[in-house]
């Protein structure tokens, strides 16, 4: 059985775009998906890369203008400037690890739940008044990730390091074995890979 290892920031866009197709495409599969959140901040100038404030305008004009399109294109909400968007992504990525590390909820849905909060709804996903009822919501007990805080808080810097020591620079980035797929724009080739079709 294949296991896609998802290397994901909560607060990116782009994750947001992705929603539940990563485990839709593993559940086709008979793949074992792994949810791997990171601080997609660290790893950017780790990894060669800027964030968003460093970049040429020309650059940020393009990504804000291709975002709306592939939003418009998938049909889903997206708030361009989200009210959050500065907001830290850390108890998000905490409660996912947490739950993930519990099981028996539905961690796909949690997991486009709290980013579609960000991108779509105008939550603070930092917030326990967004993060308690989101987790109830697919099934995981509210306080899940305040059981779990320095394990999540462990595992979300280790991801940090797995994800640099195995070429991973940006994110949703996908990885089955030494395969590498980057962006929600790659999910059809993730799909036609596990497939044995490319």
């Amino acid at each position: 059985m294949a296991q896609i290892d998802y290397f994901l920031a909560l607060q990116s866009p782009y994750v947001y775009l992705a929603g539940t197709r990563p485990a839709e495409i593993a559940a086709r599969h008979g793949a074992t998906l792994v949810y791997k959140p990171l601080d997609v901040t660290q790893l950017f100038p780790r990894t060669g890369g800027k964030v968003r404030a460093e970049r040429h305008p020309s650059r940020n004009d393009y990504s804000a203008m291709d975002r709306a399109r592939q939003a418009r294109k998938l049909g889903l909400p997206f708030d361009p400037q989200p009210m959050f968007a500065a907001s830290n992504p850390a108890p998000a990525a905490y409660a996912v690890i947490a739950a993930q590390a519990a099981g028996g909820g539905d961690l796909p849905g949690l997991v486009a739940a709290l980013s579609r909060a960000m991108w779509a709804e105008g939550r603070d996903i930092s917030d326990d008044d967004t993060l308690r009822p989101l987790l109830v919501a697919h099934d995981f007990d509210a306080s899940v990730a305040d059981r779990g805080m320095l394990m999540a808080a462990e595992t979300y810097a280790a991801n940090l390091e797995e994800a640099v020591s195995r070429g991973v620079f940006g994110v949703p980035f996908f990885l089955v074995d030494t395969e590498k797929f980057w962006g929600q724009d790659r999910l059809d080739d993730l799909d036609l890979y596990l497939a044995g079709k490319l």
